[in-house]
């Protein structure tokens, strides 16, 4: 298995949503000829360029519930085949290439959304971030919590007293009180055009020997806050980093190439809505150059708040974001099973391949590497900004689409 960035083979229709026919999936490529990325809209093996129609994925989410349609009534030849978007090796511009589907959105996350992760943290920031006390402390932590907050919901009267409980017996933590608590936690991810797409490598740094995936439903969202479509995302997490204290969150999430997005926004329209993002399970599958397999599954349904709360305390009167935003829900999903030594659990190692899929928003598959090895992000604002002043057609009122 490659851990240079050699392309891989991936057929169209393991990337791709089962129910693809009928799905409005949208993306962004690579244009070597005018050397720049544009959105696309994704038709089985046809790939289309949006950009004559809207500059930016950004744009395209103004249109509100007009941009499935939108895309829909786009006709004529296709620019790119998929299957040879999929066979681009990553970071050369020579070639067209999938990147990541979004672009101007700001990158947030949710974390601590699911009791079984909730508990996962409270570990961590008793290890320390310390694999190797890892066993010992999950034994000693799940014997005092039980079952106990997994059914409680967020911010209510019992969790306030499960609260004053717990604080008496000096088990409250951080984690805790975002879990349980009236305000979830929400962070920023990633800058703008930091993420990477479908293909891509994504990043370990050296200072991290204890991390994993986090596999999560992504909401892609507009400026009025409104959800206008979903995608899948890879939260990479650095467990020793954050396990330490929850300052160096910042640390422990943001670094080259640490969020992965894709393979494709799936626009909600009468077909596939927000209630049906909720019901959607996510799949993880991780193969190891060494051999090892690990498989997990993520099931949205079980967030322990709603998508609203959550949408709710990213934007409102308090925040703004006047050109989107995504946010990763969060996961159930934390490894605990032994990789390599008894009682130090999961970790990555390079070349480990991350498939990420669910049934309606396909699969988004990348490597890993090192951090300090990967291609460095290169384009950013500035750069597409001199873009879309070189190629952007005329722009358009707000509202007059």
């Amino acid at each position: 298995m490659s851990t240079t960035g050699e392309p891989r083979a991936h057929a169209v229709d393991e990337v791709l949503p089962v129910d693809a026919t009928d799905a409005v999936l949208v993306g962004r490529v690579w244009d070597p000829v005018t050397g720049g990325p544009r959105p696309v809209a994704v038709r089985g093996e046809e790939v289309h360029d949006l950009f004559p129609l809207t500059p930016t994925v950004a744009d395209l989410l103004e249109r509100g519930d007009g941009a499935a349609a939108a895309v829909r009534a786009v006709s004529g030849a296709p620019a790119w085949r998929l299957g040879d978007l999929l066979a681009a090796r990553e970071g050369d511009d020579s070639v067209p290439r999938l990147l990541s589907p979004i672009d101007l959105q700001v990158v947030k996350a949710c974390g601590v959304t699911f009791a079984d992760s909730m508990v996962e943290r409270v570990i961590e920031e008793r290890c320390a971030g310390d694999p190797a006390r890892a066993a010992e402390v999950r034994s000693a932590v799940t014997d005092s919590l039980g079952d106990a907050v997994g059914a409680i919901e967020p911010g209510s009267e019992e969790a306030r007293r499960v609260k004053e409980v717990l604080t008496a017996q000096g088990l409250w933590s951080q984690y805790l009180e975002v879990g349980l608590g009236p305000y979830p936690e929400v962070f920023t991810k990633a800058p703008v055009l930091s993420s990477v797409g479908h293909g891509a490598r994504v990043g370990i740094p050296e200072f991290s020997t204890w991390n994993n995936p986090e596999p999560e439903l992504v909401l892609v969202v507009d400026s009025s806050g409104a959800p206008r479509g979903a995608t899948l995302g890879n939260d990479v997490n650095l467990r020793d980093i954050e396990g330490r204290s929850a300052l160096l969150l910042g640390m422990a999430k943001d670094n080259n190439a640490s969020a992965a997005v894709g393979p494709f926004i799936r626009l909600f329209d009468d077909v596939f809505a927000l209630d049906d993002a909720h019901d959607e399970r996510i799949a993880l599958h991780v193969e190891g150059t060494d051999g090892y397999v690990l498989d997990g599954e993520n099931h949205v349904s079980r967030l322990s708040r709603s998508f609203e709360r959550l949408l709710a305390a990213a934007a409102g009167t308090h925040h703004q974001y006047p050109d989107g935003f995504v946010l990763f829900t969060g996961t159930l999903f934390a490894p605990t099973l032994d990789r390599d030594v008894p009682g130090f659990g999961f970790t990555h190692k390079p070349g480990d391949r991350v498939s990420i899929s669910s049934p309606h928003l396909g699969t988004l598959s990348n490597e890993v590497g090192a951090t300090e090895e990967l291609p460095e992000w290169r384009f950013g604002i500035r750069a597409l900004l001199t873009y879309l002043a070189g190629h952007a057609p005329a722009p358009t009122e707000k509202g007059n689409h």
